[in-house]
């Protein structure tokens, strides 16, 4: 965090008269907000890094952006535009997840050193509507969104292990195609069935449209936009927002559109592999819970493992097909792209709990029932099955945020109406869509990895 206000305060010393940077607003623990802003446009774009604390490439993007657009007048002064980047949305969370951000950059040390706050402590969700939002974070983004009325916004996520795509409040014809130009260039694989646009409805290959929001329970929020979110609030003024998802471990199969045979079979495996896995999990929780919870900050990091250990069995319902619930949506047709992206969605749940707990039990300074051996063994064992099962292999940063720069800048684009660079040829459709991808190739991973901090 520190050294990402510090790059963005050395830039405005070298363009003083072209970049600013003002607080907009101060986190629960006191940490500032930083706004850096490019441009003296009369049209705002708004640039959101960090709304999720364990998805850091948002923080290398806004840099780049930052120099591309005091780099090329076409993006700024000749689109009468100023570019507004907020440096992180969640600075608190994103502090706590800097115990793996220096590397090694394994899945192992990724996971025991993983932090997202609980569902209600994400600032970019809106649960009680945008007059009820409390956490500070949040009001710092919706006064800036009423300020700056932004034609263009843009919401910077991660993916820890998958592909990429993006999610739209409204339709950019032509994204489509320019995402997979970007992606076959830098070797990304495309998600082409994410799990968090499990019923939403898709406007090409890897690009969705985030339905209006509605009330619903915890396990639908994200696959059917059950609250009220900050990407919706600024629609009133004409805003398009574009979610813009770069994975750090990339996996060949999730654009995979292939046939998927004995689908049934996979599912079954996943949901009843879920199930247990949150019922060991849960077992150790109830094991740990009496000498964790007087751990500095223990309540932050017991909110998101009581919500992991809570939909678990909800989502292993949801995909069983011997569990026979009237009131269920049925999923959609199944291929190898989304039965990949269903298991790699449950074994995420159990190893996000797992890393909690771990720190949790760490942090305690002791471990009374022995804990830790027992969650080292399984974080071990779901991170070989990522790696080995799945190919999960590491995309060096840089790749990341220069990935997610030219997504984020052909939606600009777009949503601007400007002519922009001829794209490749026109994509199939989203069911009959299948693309190659470099993700499992020999060498793909850069090792030795540089710290990512300073890549």
């Amino acid at each position: 965090m520190d050294e990402s206000y510090a790059r963005a305060a050395a830039l405005v010393a070298r363009h003083p008269h072209r970049a600013r940077l003002r607080r907009v607003g101060t986190s629960r623990a006191g940490t500032p907000m930083w706004l850096l802003s490019v441009g003296r446009g009369s049209r705002h774009t708004l640039i959101v890094a960090g709304p999720h604390a364990n998805e850091p490439v948002g923080g290398a993007t806004v840099l780049r952006l930052a120099e591309r657009a005091l780099a090329d007048p076409r993006l700024s002064d000749a689109a009468d535009t100023t570019w507004n980047l907020l440096l992180s949305l969640d600075p608190d969370g994103s502090r706590r997840n800097e115990g793996w951000l220096r590397g090694p950059y394994t899945l192992g040390h990724h996971f025991r050193h993983f932090f997202r706050p609980g569902f209600l402590e994400q600032p970019e969700w809106l649960p009680d509507g945008a007059a009820g939002a409390v956490l500070p974070e949040t009001r710092a983004l919706l006064d800036l969104q009423d300020e700056l009325r932004p034609f263009f916004q843009c919401s910077l996520h991660g993916v820890d292990v998958g592909g990429g795509f993006v999610e739209l409040t409204r339709d950019l014809p032509g994204l489509a195609e320019r995402v997979a130009h970007v992606a076959a260039r830098f070797a990304i694989p495309r998600e082409l069935r994410p799990y968090d646009t499990l019923y939403w409805p898709c406007l090409g290959p890897a690009v969705y449209r985030i339905p209006p929001p509605r009330r619903g329970d915890l396990a639908a929020a994200i696959t059917e936009a059950a609250v009220e979110s900050t990407w919706f609030h600024p629609h009133r003024h004409g805003t398009v927002t574009a979610v813009v998802e770069a994975p750090m471990w990339g996996v060949a199969a999730v654009e995979d559109a292939s046939p998927a045979p004995e689908a049934d079979a996979v599912l079954r495996t996943v949901s009843r592999g879920l199930r247990r896995d949150t019922r060991l999990l849960e077992d150790l929780l109830t094991r740990v819970r009496p000498f964790v919870s007087g751990a500095p900050d223990a309540a932050r990091f017991l909110a998101p493992v009581d919500d992991y250990v809570l939909v678990g069995p909800g989502l292993a319902d949801s995909w069983d097909p011997d569990v026979h619930d009237g009131a269920a949506r049925p999923l959609p047709p199944l291929d190898t792209a989304r039965l990949t992206t269903l298991a790699i969605s449950g074994r995420r749940v159990a190893l996000r709990t797992a890393g909690l707990l771990h720190q949790l039990v760490t942090r305690a300074g002791h471990d009374p029932v022995g804990a830790l051996p027992e969650l080292d063994r399984l974080i071990d064992q779901w991170c070989a099955d990522y790696r080995d099962g799945y190919g999960a292999r590491w995309i060096p940063v840089a790749r990341q945020a220069e990935y997610q720069a030219r997504v984020v800048l052909a939606a600009f684009e777009l949503a601007a109406g400007r002519p922009h660079l001829p794209g490749p040829a026109p994509q199939a459709p989203c069911p009959d869509t299948r693309a190659d991808s470099h993700s499992g190739e020999q060498g793909w991973s850069s090792e030795p990895a540089v710290p990512m901090h300073r890549e």
